[in-house]
């Protein structure tokens, strides 16, 4: 048991079936939609494997993008992979919890796994409920009377109140897989007992979200946040820094221009805590041009930090107790604008720091720069993980609490 959670070592699972929700969310190449890496369904593995050697009957859940994007499509491939990755048959469902998948689930075997389509493909998988609320969809009234126990060892959706993630847990006995108990164990050491001082670099594109974040965290005794990316841009807009009409226009696209007014008010609180960039670069017809603040307005894009921001940065991260790390720090999958976010993720790889990153491009930029061994713990979770450090309560964590 960890932090009020039951794990894999407090049940017997033999000829249980177990339902297991998974992340198996993986970047797709927009032509072929091949795989572009397999990393999270890695993560899976030792949980999926265990329960295979203890002769449980294993339904896995899982989810691929969003309705609406190119990424969004059914599991077969995902599947397939997981089968040449685990040395044995993945069966797949092409449905939910129709008549094919129950059928499916009633007549898998002992040590056998069986992957369901695409929860997303469920419209009402992705509200955010409670758990008693979505213990009552038809998700839940479908599969949960084949099932003896429900194991999330999904951390990269903890944060959601899906009917996947924390709508079974009213209904059947749950437990935490061993993806979830690690990165519980690791990123609590952080919360609980971290070093100092603390410092949190931000970036990507997901400014509202990252703006709460920067909140709770400062307010939880967060010692240093380092910006980059449109966040970064944001905050500048907020210190009265006229950006130029390419990044504005960005910024207005996103709908993030109210968003202004409210780095504002945490610039006002927080101004000793908060650094910002102090060069950029520009992106001139695909040419890295970078400049001092004081040049700015330009009429081309920012798009990632200057060298001397990246220096600055550095020096805090040489100095600091424990570091986190998330989003990218500019248009990271352009070579010529990845400079930033692979040169922050260098000085954490060789800083004494407590270390911790998280999110897509950050942890891509690890491992295509070969140091994520450097790294103490490296995510499954962004979004997650920024949530749990800052100490926003997560939904389904907080699900297999109430067991």
């Amino acid at each position: 048991m960890i932090d009020g959670i039951k794990t894999l070592d407090d049940f017997d699972f033999a000829g249980k079936t177990v339902l297991m929700r998974c992340d198996l969310n993986t970047p797709l190449d927009p032509v072929s939609g091949d795989f572009l890496e397999d990393r999270r369904m890695r993560s899976h593995l030792p949980t999926i494997q265990e329960l295979m050697d203890k002769k449980a009957k294993v339904v896995c859940m899982a989810h691929q993008g969003k309705p609406g994007e190119s990424e969004f499509t059914s599991l077969d491939k995902h599947a397939a992979h997981l089968g040449k990755l685990l040395g044995c048959e993945v069966k797949y469902a092409d449905d939910l919890f129709g008549p094919t998948a129950r059928t499916m689930i009633k007549n898998l075997g002992d040590g056998e796994v069986l992957l369901l389509d695409n929860v997303r493909m469920y419209s009402e998988e992705a509200l955010e409920r409670p758990p008693e609320v979505h213990s009552k969809s038809y998700l839940v009234k479908n599969l949960a009377p084949l099932a003896d126990l429900f194991v999330n060892d999904a951390f990269g959706t903890a944060h959601r109140s899906h009917a996947s993630t924390v709508g079974f847990t009213p209904v059947l006995p749950c437990v935490a897989g061993r993806l979830m108990e690690r990165e519980i164990r690791a990123l609590s050491d952080v919360t609980k007992n971290p070093k100092k001082p603390i410092v949190f670099i931000l970036g990507g594109a997901k400014v509202k979200d990252s703006m709460k974040i920067i909140q709770k965290a400062l307010d939880r005794g967060v010692d240093k946040i380092l910006l980059g990316g449109v966040l970064a841009n944001v905050f500048l807009a907020a210190k009265d820094y006229r950006l130029g009409e390419p990044t504005i226009e960005f910024i207005r696209g996103k709908k993030f221009i109210e968003l202004i007014d409210v780095a504002k008010q945490i610039l006002d609180k927080y101004s000793d805590q908060i650094v910002l960039p102090i060069d950029v670069a520009l992106d001139k017809s695909g040419q890295r041009i970078e400049i001092p603040l004081s040049e700015l307005p330009q009429d081309y894009k920012i798009v990632d930090l200057g060298k001397l921001t990246v220096q600055k940065y550095t020096n805090i991260i040489q100095s600091s107790g424990t570091v986190f790390f998330n989003g990218a720090l500019g248009l990271y999958e352009t070579p010529a604008f990845a400079y930033a976010t692979e040169e922050i993720i260098k000085a954490i790889a060789v800083a004494k720091s407590f270390s911790v990153i998280g999110g897509g491009d950050t942890v891509a930029a690890a491992r295509n720069l070969n140091v994520e061994d450097n790294i103490t713990h490296v995510s499954t979770g962004g979004k997650a993980s920024i949530d749990f450090l800052a100490g926003v309560k997560m939904a389904a964590i907080e699900a297999l609490k109430g067991q």
